[in-house]
Formats: C-alpha cells, structure tokens, sequence
C-alpha cells in the first residue's frame, strides 16, 4: 500500500513537471537573428533585392483581380459614391499595421517575418500559432486564386469553349467534383519560375505587375475622359453621397481592407534584400501607397462614370465602360485581370517556403524545409513541396467556400506583430539563449562575476524546457539574476498595462461583435471594456520606454510612431475583423489549428533549437560569443 502511495506521488510530481515543461515550450523567445547566430549546415539565401523588386513583389501581391469586381460589390450593397472614402479609410487602417512591421522588419529582418517578430517578442507557442495560421493563408490563397485564372482567361478568348482541351475544367462523373487543369499547370509554372531564384522571379513579378498597373491607370485616365466629356452622372443621384449613410460607408471600409492584405509578402524577403534597413520601410510605404492612390482612382472613376445601383456586380468595370459604347475596353480590362491574378498567385507562393524554412531552421518543422540550393540560393524543396500541394488543391477542390479562412492568418499576424512593437519598447526580453555548446564560455563568464571556478557552478545551469527545479535553479543563475528595482517596477507595470490593454480590446470587441445581446449589457460591457482600455492606454503612455530597444536587434531604421496608440488601434481594428468573420469560419480554422497543435506538440515542442538553451543576460551575449569564437 505503501509503495502504491509513493508510485502515485511519484506519477503526479512527473505529470506537474511535464506540465511545467509544456507551459515553459510555449513561452520561450528566441534570439534576434544577427552575427552571432551561425545557421550551420545552411547556405545562406541570396542578397539580390532592391527597393524596386521589393515595390513589384508587395504590389503584386497586394494588387489582386477583386479590385475589378470589388468596386460593383462594395458599391452596389453598402458604400454607393462614398467608395473612395471607404478605401481611404481601410487604407489608413492597413497604414497602421504597415509602420508595425516596418519597425519589426528592420530590427529583426528574417524570412519568418510576423512569425520571427512573434518568436521573439511573444513566445514559441503564439509564434507556432501564427506560422501555422500563415501557412494556411497562403496555401488556401494561392489556390484560390489560381482557380479564377481559368474564367478570366476564357472570356479573354471568347468563352469557355474556346479553351484548349488541356486547360478546361471537367467535372468527374459521379463524384460531381470540377477539376481546373489550368489552375493546376499555372502554380506548377510559377513553383519552377520561384526555384530558378529571387531575382528571376521579381523579374516576372515586375513584369505582370507593371501590366496590371497600366490596366488600373488606363481605366482611370480613360474612364476621367468619360466622365468629364459626358458629366459624372454616378454622382448626380438624389439620395446624395451617402446612400447607405456613413455606417455604409464605414462598413464599406471593413470589406475593401482585405484588399491591402499582400503588402506583409515583403518581409518574409528580409534576408534577399541588399540593405533592409533602408529598403524594407520604403518598399513596405511605397507598395501602400501605389496600392492606395490606384484603388481610390478606380473608385473614385467607376462610381461616377454609372449610379452605383446600375453597377454589374460581376463585371462593373468593363459594363461601365461598354455603356459609354467603348466595349473595347472590355479587352484591356481582362488583360490586366489576368496579370493581376498572376501577379498575387507569385507572392502568395513565394512567403510560404520560407517561412516554412524560419520554422525548420528553429526545429519546429523537419530540416528538409531548411534546405537552400546552394546554385539558386532559394528552399528549393520547400518550394517544390508546397507548390505540388497547392497544385493539387487547386486541380481537386473549389476552395472558394474556403476563402474567409485566409484572412484569419493576415489578421492574427497583424495583430501580434502591433502586439510585438508594445513588448518591444516597454518590456523587451532581458534573456537570450544561446546553445548548450557554449557552456564553457558561460562558465568563464560567470567565474569573472563572483570569483568562483567554472566547474563550481556549471550545475547551475538549466534550460528553458527542463522540470520546475531546473527552472528555479536557472532563475538564480548570476547571468540571469537582477535585483528588483525601479526598472524592475516599471517592467511590470508596463507589463500588466498591456496585458489589460489586450483584455480591454477582447471585450469591447466581443461585445460589438454579439449584436445578438440585447442593447444595455452590450453597452454597458463595452463601456467596462473601453475604460479599460483607454486607463491601460494612458498608464502605459505615462511610463518611460525600456532603454534597452535601442540596442535590441538590428539598430537604425524605421520606428513606429506614436507608441502605444498606433499599435492599439492596430490591435482593436485587426481583432474586431478577426471576430466578425463568422462563426463557420472559425470552426473551419480550429479544425487547422488542431492538427498544428498535434505537430507542435508530439514534433515541434520537443525538436525545437530551444530545449537545451541556456538563458544569460542580453548585455553578456556578445561578450560570451566573442569569447568563445577565441577559444575555437
């Protein structure tokens, strides 16, 4: 009885501990990728980009064909003339997530982009959340968009008729599923154009990019003429320039934002630019910017070129120039359609391997992820691998019903990366890990600090995913230890003021989002979660900013401004969207994020770089990787 007594306290101290062991996995933050992290085993990827490749690629992908059916959907169902302002202020919404990762870009430039930042500033666990909602994104976005190739092209030639055998869809008998051949072939031919290397494939995205714009311009040049030559009649319409009123107008705003969903492609090609420091804000400001002024022109054109009722909600551009007798344009329209289209199946293709390469050189994913062709110098099996599988989803199923599930990934990773900005100046990590390997160089290190001999404390040292002795060890560990004090004190108010921050947000944004509540508890919860929210606000803009994100990262650069406001917004309009995409949607995604979290659990948790980590102080990192390049 006994020995059944002390076997069952035995099993519930080993269960607490791999509890502990789990919790730990999910809050571990890597170090920021600089000179003194060696990728052994690794070539490295090209550094061939430039501002201009930067623009082309985030254009490109930002840029897609539902801005030419967009404008008719929009205008007919919430905005009608006031859809320049509605893409103005989903513009400006988009802005805010923009100077978010500019700062990020530049202080941490990888190829894991918002999942790098996330991995960093946040934690192992959100960061594998937010690679894995990416993944998703992608993957689902490039099949979706493959699959409109097909009728676009079709009605280029004539009709689906008019298509080559080979590229028509067949619906399998029986089954009753509609295979795209074309979908397929054109992902296919897009994966080779990405593994013969970066600068070839920003070529071709330069290319189709610089056709579609010149479609977007043709359509507001020569659409101006119209409308000047015979009266802007779309905005001569009684019930004035807000149909809908400005709630139309505001919810007009909320579904164009997607359509500045593309610019964040730019980042995962941090480690391929020349000089990201400089290049990454510009390319990130200036692809928002092109994208904004082309959006506002094509609205601003077609809602009064025809009254917004009258607007084909298929084909509204090209019905408004043929009702103006100018049925050619109808030619010029697809064109750019088809390089639009083009153009955003290239950068939803090119993020996704490396990302999946961030996460494999971080042991999260098999290393075959992690491999760069040392001729091309891209992840030529990680491309290979993701383009077949998007290929085949292209080829089999209508993901069309699927297309909500890709803003979630966009959406979340904006949301951490402003979440990411607030750790960053107010409580960025004072521990970074570096590999058990260097555990000679710690010990010297610590022998200089208190006098004491390497091997006297070299037990001392524990790693971030051990049991919750080894943690409490760890915690005392000289390079680690810091007495609390007024900067401790501010830490943790700054810490508790954005964790209030974030709960403030979740509630007012909950409470908006259940319009089924009855009227007084909603405004009563979201008056709680407002001033919560506006207090946390004003607490954390009283507190001094870490000194210490000066020298986090890579220095210089851009820097967000107006901190912690502009992130906040970012945080409240991002979730807000998040929340109001629906409730099948969401049960679609967690069927996702479950199978991530069974990789992460029985794969990524226990193969990441981090499980035998040593955590030291940041101020000793370099001195400690000094050190013991003198000793090798």
């Amino acid at each position: 009885m006994l020995v059944r007594e002390q076997s069952s306290r035995d099993s519930d101290v080993d269960y607490g501990r791999r509890l502990s062991g789990v919790f730990e996995s999910l809050v571990r933050r890597k170090q920021v990728d600089s000179e003194n992290v060696t990728r052994e085993n690794h070539h490295q990827l090209a550094k061939k980009l430039s501002t201009l490749d930067l623009v082309a690629i985030g254009v490109g992908a930002t840029i897609g064909a539902g801005v030419y059916i967009l404008v008719g959907t929009v205008a007919r169902e919430h905005a009608g003339p006031s859809l320049t302002i509605s893409f103005f202020i989903a513009g400006v919404a988009a802005a805010l997530s923009a100077f978010c990762y500019a700062e990020l870009a530049c202080r941490c430039p990888s190829a894991g982009s918002a999942y790098h930042y996330t991995y960093i500033c946040v934690g192992e666990g959100v960061a594998w959340l937010v690679g894995w909602a990416l993944i998703l994104e992608w993957t689902i976005g490039g099949s979706t968009v493959a699959r409109g190739i097909t009728p676009n092209l079709a009605l280029f030639l004539g009709g689906e008729d008019k298509l080559p055998v080979f590229l028509a869809r067949i619906t399998i008998p029986g089954l009753g599923i509609v295979v795209d051949p074309c979908a397929a072939i054109l992902i296919c031919i897009v994966t080779a154009l990405l593994c013969f290397g970066i600068k070839k494939s920003s070529l071709a995205q330069t290319i189709v990019t610089t056709i579609n714009v010149c479609a977007l311009l043709f359509i507001a040049i020569v659409g101006g003429y119209l409308g000047f030559r015979d009266g802007w009649v779309g905005y001569e319409l009684p019930n004035g320039y807000f149909p809908f009123g400005v709630n139309g107008m505001f919810a007009g705003s909320a579904v164009v934002f997607f359509s500045y969903i593309g610019f964040d492609s730019i980042t995962s090609t941090a480690e391929e630019m020349k000089n990201p420091q400089r290049d990454l804000p510009l390319g990130i400001g200036l692809t928002m910017l092109i994208c904004s002024v082309l959006y506002m022109l094509v609205s601003t054109v077609i809602v009064g070129l025809v009254p917004y009722y009258a607007l084909d909600p298929d084909t509204p551009i090209s019905s408004a120039f043929a009702s103006y007798g100018v049925q050619w344009a109808m030619y010029v329209i697809t064109v750019g359609a088809v390089t639009a289209l083009f153009a955003s199946l290239l950068g939803s293709i090119l993020p996704q391997p490396r990302i999946l390469m961030a996460m494999a050189r971080d042991g999260l994913l098999p290393s075959i992820f992690a491999d760069i062709n040392k001729h091309t110098q891209v992840p030529v099996k990680g491309t290979i691998i993701t383009g077949l599988f998007a290929a085949a989803l292209a080829f089999f199923m209508d993901v069309s019903q699927l297309a909500g599930m890709v803003s979630v990934g966009t959406l979340l990773a904006f949301t951490t990366v402003a979440l990411s900005v607030l750790i960053l100046r107010y409580v960025p990590p004072h521990e970074s890990p570096l590999p058990s390997s260097l555990q000679e160089a710690i010990n010297s290190k610590l022998s200089q600090l208190d006098g004491e001999s390497p091997e006297t404390d070299s037990n001392v040292v524990g790693d971030s995913s051990g049991s919750s002795d080894k943690g409490n060890t760890m915690l005392s560990y000289p390079l680690i230890e810091r007495d609390v004090s007024r900067e401790e004190k501010r830490r943790k108010t700054a810490a508790w003021a954005i964790a209030l921050v974030c709960i403030g947000i979740l509630i007012v944004t909950f409470t908006a989002s259940a319009k089924y509540l009855p009227s007084i508890p909603r405004f009563v919860s979201c008056g709680v979660g407002g001033v919560l929210l506006l207090g946390s606000l004003i607490v954390l803009a009283s507190l001094d900013q870490d000194d210490a994100r000066h020298s986090f990262g890579h220095r210089g650069g851009f820097a967000c401004p107006y901190v912690p406001f502009l992130p906040a917004a970012c945080i409240l309009i991002n979730s807000y969207l998040l929340i109001d995409l629906g409730l099948a949607t969401w049960i679609r995604v967690s069927v996702w994020f479950a199978i991530g979290a069974l990789v992460y659990v029985f794969y990524g948790r226990t193969h990441s770089s981090l499980v035998n980590a040593v955590y030291v102080r940041t101020d000793y990192v370099d001195e400690i990787c000094c050190s013991s390049n003198h000793v090798a």
